[in-house]
């Protein structure tokens, strides 16, 4: 759960979906240079389900998020290189749903270059996304109606 573990360490992140459920708030990671779910290091907290909720709410800006159950929604094992001081180690990623409401406002953290509400259908259906990426985006389809948006309400 600490970063200072150079073979891996834990992270949590967040899928984060808009209140009916059809899209999805990517955000552009600036030192991956690649859209991903926002998320980030357990820095010790043994809780990734806040970890998840507290990283959305920092690199997203919105307001009013909540943990949509705490249930593990998707799990990825992704390497991170190496940069400046820190060499390539393993992030072992714990995801969670956390819903937004009505208010999608978002405000770009500095730890990325821009942020974007997609699809998640699009997400599913875009062979230039991240694998893990459309993968959550198949499973979140899987589990939910396109009218309900929310896979508790089935």
């Amino acid at each position: 759960f600490l970063r200072s573990r150079l073979a891996g360490h834990f992270t949590g992140s967040a899928w984060v979906v808009s209140a009916d459920g059809l899209r999805t708030l990517l955000t552009h990671h600036r030192k991956l240079q690649r859209w991903l779910q926002p998320g980030g290091h357990a820095d010790g907290d043994t809780d990734l389900a806040r970890v998840a909720l507290r990283e959305a709410e920092e690199e997203t800006g919105v307001p009013g998020l909540r943990l949509q159950d705490g249930a593990i929604f998707d799990l990825d094992r992704h390497w991170i290189p190496e940069r400046r001081d820190v060499p390539g180690h393993w992030h072992y990623d714990v995801r969670y749903v956390v819903r937004a409401g009505d208010d999608e406002r978002y405000v770009v953290s500095e730890e990325s270059d821009d942020l974007a509400w997609r699809a998640v259908a699009d997400v599913a259906a875009d062979p230039a996304s991240d694998a893990s990426m459309r993968r959550m985006a198949g499973r979140w389809l899987a589990q939910a109606t396109p009218l309900q948006g929310d896979p508790q309400r089935r």
